[in-house]
């Protein structure tokens, strides 16, 4: 009985614990980064863990590229190309339901019985990835995959969930 009860109150209790991945450089294999190609190019990643949306991944990957535009002092940026990596686990969880059975017919006897049943969920993480060229001035309005750097900060930067600042 406790080779289950412990394993599943330890999974509980890590569950519970968990929390998207806030918006933060690499920590721990989560979170963006960025990689300079040229002057003007980059490839910037968010990788998120398995509790945070694809979505939230994608959003924070575009405002990681925003702000790193600003901060080298461009308008705006276009997408030269951009993918999202989806990575899946199973987990299994087992219940150990078995009761030993035991028959005598001459001339054997036989130990048998019990019954095993498992339960299978997936865990699933997303990684987004861009390759980005920066750009000075006015975005150009017949570009679709051009964003203004500072509108994306302004629309993005309210969903935008940050860690916790470190404890005295």
């Amino acid at each position: 009985m406790y080779r289950i009860l412990v394993p599943a109150l330890l999974v509980a209790l890590l569950a519970a614990c968990a929390s998207p991945t806030p918006y933060q450089p690499v920590r721990e294999g989560y979170g963006y980064s960025q990689q300079r190609i040229e002057d003007n190019r980059y490839r910037v990643v968010f990788r998120g863990n398995s509790v945070t949306p694809r979505q939230v991944v994608e959003d924070y990957m575009l405002f990681n590229a925003a702000e790193l535009t600003l901060k080298n002092g461009y308008d705006y940026f276009e997408v030269a190309d951009r993918h999202v990596d989806k990575s899946t686990r199973y987990v299994a969880t087992y219940n150990d339901f078995a009761y030993p059975t035991y028959f005598h017919r001459f001339p054997y006897d036989y130990y048998g019985g019990g019954m095993y049943t498992g339960d299978y969920r997936p865990i699933a993480r997303y990684t987004a990835t861009a390759n980005i060229v920066l750009y000075h001035g006015r975005k150009p309005a017949n570009k679709v995959d051009a964003y203004d750097a500072r509108d994306v900060v302004q629309r993005l930067g309210p969903t935008i969930r940050r860690p916790p600042p470190p404890q005295p």
